[in-house]
């Protein structure tokens, strides 16, 4: 089941890739508007829908520690191992790529990513330092955040569509592409992008399911599995989709995939957690986690205001954020 799980959501995603662009094709879209908001909202769901169904439901004595945990953890994930990964896929596919290791990204849509998600997690942050009493203070901050992110939706819709980049042919069309000039086709899209989007969920839910049962009969700690590999499961479809953009050299799309979805779980999802708990932070995880977040980021905007673009030695230094984080959670540090 783990293999399959795995399979279904790599065939989920490029179903979901394919869809995306075609979304973005007809509705005029630039490649930013696609990867930063479209993808990464849809790819975000598997990892957003663990902290609410926490704490909507409770039933747990720790659930709102556990929801707490998984908002500010998330970004750690997308702005560390997923960029590693990136980097990775960009060696992988150096020989057929134009640019060989060298990532060409929007500079304006990815710095914009970066700079939003830096502002809003670190508000984020901090407003878990707030006392319980001050809880109006508290709400205004996260309607701070919910508007941030709507300023931020805008920004990027308002973009002026980029130079035609090729589009394969939607799947769902069978090969005949001709279909795709009728109005209609946007049902289509949309119909290929839910079920793909079904397919990621359930593939991901399979996974952590999986992976559960295998470190139960391994004897790994519950701990371990929570903090480290059901990340890693959630946030596959990011992974998945930036591999394939790389493979293809659409680089604005695959690291604007990641950054959006960064700045999608460090705006509305702590806003969620500051309407349905006391949003307090007491836990070192949640706390390093967040830090680690923040340094890799600026360190990727600091490269990019001074290059314009992205090395690939940048996105596989992020991997080391991630290896010291793994290092401080097996020395207890991280509790």
């Amino acid at each position: 089941m783990l293999f399959v799980s795995l399979i279904v959501i790599l065939i989920a995603a490029e179903l979901f890739v394919n869809a995306i662009e075609w979304l973005g094709k007809l509705l005029n879209l630039s490649e930013g508007a696609v990867g930063s908001v479209l993808a990464a909202v849809g790819t975000a769901l598997p990892e957003t829908l663990i902290p609410i169904i926490a704490l909507v439901s409770g039933n747990h004595e720790s659930a709102e520690e556990i929801g707490i945990g998984a908002i500010l953890g998330a970004p750690l994930m997308l702005s560390t191992l997923t960029m590693f990964v990136t980097g990775v896929a960009v060696i992988a596919f150096k020989h057929k790529r134009k640019h060989k290791d060298k990532v060409v990204v929007h500079y304006d849509t990815v710095s914009r990513d970066l700079k939003f998600f830096i502002f809003a997690f670190v508000i984020a942050l901090l407003c878990g330092f707030i006392p319980s009493e001050f809880r109006s203070v508290k709400i205004c901050f996260g309607a701070l955040l919910v508007l941030s992110y709507f300023i931020y939706v805008i920004k990027i819709v308002k973009e002026n569509r980029e130079n035609e980049s090729d589009v394969p042919d939607l799947y769902f069309a069978f090969g005949h592409n001709n279909i795709m000039k009728n109005k209609k086709s946007i049902i289509l899209v949309l119909f290929q992008a839910a079920i793909a989007l079904t397919l990621i969920i359930m593939g991901a839910e399979v996974f952590v399911g999986s992976i559960s049962y295998v470190s139960k009969l391994l004897h790994i700690p519950a701990f371990v599995l929570a903090i480290i590999i059901t990340p890693i499961a959630t946030e596959l479809p990011e992974k998945f989709n930036s591999v394939i953009w790389i493979s293809r050299e659409k680089d604005t799309l695959a690291l604007g995939n990641i950054t959006g979805a960064m700045m999608f779980q460090a705006s509305i999802l702590p806003a969620v957690g500051i309407l349905l708990t006391d949003w307090t932070l007491n836990s070192s995880g949640t706390i390093i986690s967040s830090l680690i977040a923040i340094a890799s980021a600026t360190l990727l905007l600091t490269e990019l205001n001074l290059k314009k673009h992205m090395t690939v030695k940048m996105l596989l230094l992020c991997g080391l954020f991630y290896f010291l984080f793994i290092v401080l959670v097996c020395a207890g540090i991280i509790r």
